[in-house]
């Protein structure tokens, strides 16, 4: 039961740190913009569902703010 180390810590294959920053990077991009997706999508349903909007007049909005977002997350 006991968990002592008496060798090195490192045992496995090196850390390969510029994958690793990528695919963090690229990790972060997505949850952003698919959250930047989602509340945009939330947004537009409201606008039709209970703004009185309309499918054409949701579908816009979706477009609009997409754009909107776009611009200022890039």
């Amino acid at each position: 039961m006991d968990n002592h180390q008496s060798g090195p810590v490192e045992t496995g294959a090196p850390m390969d740190y510029a994958e690793h920053d990528h695919t963090y990077n690229m990790f972060l991009a997505g949850a952003k913009w698919g959250t930047m997706i989602l509340v945009v999508l939330m947004i537009a349903m409201a606008a039709g569902f209970f703004g009185g909007a309309g499918f054409i007049g949701s579908f816009i909005l979706f477009v609009v703010l997409n754009v909107a977002g776009a611009f200022l997350l890039r």
